[in-house]
């Protein structure tokens, strides 16, 4: 029986992010169900409307969750009460310029008024072959440097690759040093791109010589 390495090589490759993805929330607030719901419509069009305008192509809007339920207070002696009605949903918005986002933003606070929710903002890639691609090659170059590596240390030499495994590796890409600085102003907020970075992990096996 031939002896054989495996080894697991990995790697992360970072660039500069093109793409912000901003998830904004629309929540009313009113005394029935109906009205709740029919005005966090209106303010939902509104919004997505509004990031229409400034030009995010409708591809890149993506209503996700849509919640309904009775906001329930306690009462002394007389149990729960339905204080109001909730209604929300919620917005995610790609935006493939840095530099289009701020202004978007703006125009859908606007547009969305005191029932905007702004529930997050990541950064990452429209599309991450190439970045992904570098971080496969430097798993390989790690996976064969180990692998020398260890022959070495056993008075052997790598021979054939017997086989190639890529493994899965958990997690969207990963802000790097980007910022979002934002004060009650709309206009005054700034997106920093920073980097984002893109990992890979890759399992060799090769036959010792």
């Amino acid at each position: 029986m031939k002896r054989t390495i495996t080894v697991t090589g990995t790697a992360t490759a970072k660039a500069v992010p093109d793409l912000v993805t901003i998830t904004l929330g629309v929540e009313t607030r009113r005394d029935t169900a109906a009205t709740a719901y029919d005005d966090a419509g209106s303010a939902a069009a509104a919004v997505a409307a509004s990031l229409r305008e400034a030009g995010v192509p409708a591809v890149d809007l993506r209503t996700s969750g849509l919640n309904l339920r009775a906001d329930l207070v306690w009462v002394e002696g007389q149990g729960q009460k339905v204080a109001a009605y909730v209604a929300s949903t919620n917005l995610q918005v790609g935006i493939r310029s840095h530099a289009d986002a701020p202004a978007a933003i703006a125009a859908a606070v606007a547009a969305g008024g005191d029932d905007i929710r702004i529930n997050g903002i990541e950064q990452g890639f429209a599309d991450s072959t190439s970045v992904t691609a570098q971080a496969q090659e430097a798993a390989w170059q790690d996976a064969l440097a180990r692998a020398e590596q260890y022959a070495s240390l056993a008075s052997a030499r790598l021979g054939q690759v017997r086989s190639i495994s890529q493994q899965p590796v958990s997690g969207a890409p990963i802000p790097l040093g980007g910022m979002v600085k934002a004060s009650f102003s709309a206009e005054a907020l700034t997106i920093e791109a920073g980097e984002s970075s893109v990992s890979a992990s890759v399992t060799v096996e090769w036959e010792l010589l």
